[in-house]
């Protein structure tokens, strides 16, 4: 989602690119972009789990419908994964020839 998203921005990054914006401020402002994604639907799947616990109780096995570890570990996890999909893309948008980026939108 975020490399195609990126793909359709690379217009946008030529432009930021080509007025002066460094190369880790585009990564950074790519990181952001996906991380704001990740944070919601990590919130969304965090009240969501612990709305269905008691569903969530009979599939369990030696563990609690709500154990804070769990859920912390598969939490750091998830951003922790997120956040290294998320990279590649953004420094691929970093690494973008403005020139290139400005033709390719014609």
């Amino acid at each position: 989602m975020i490399s195609f998203t990126v793909e359709q921005r690379t217009p946008e990054i030529g432009v930021r690119l080509a007025f002066g914006a460094s190369p880790s401020g585009v990564t950074r402002m790519v990181m952001r972009d996906a991380g704001l994604i990740v944070a919601i639907g990590a919130a969304i799947g965090v009240f969501a789990a612990a709305a269905l616990s008691r569903v969530i109780s009979s599939l369990l096995f030696a563990t609690s419908a709500i154990d804070a570890v769990t859920y912390s570990a598969v939490l750091a996890t998830l951003l922790l994964v997120a956040a290294l999909a998320s990279y590649l893309p953004a420094r691929r948008a970093a690494r973008t020839d403005p020139v290139i980026a400005l033709r390719s939108n014609e």
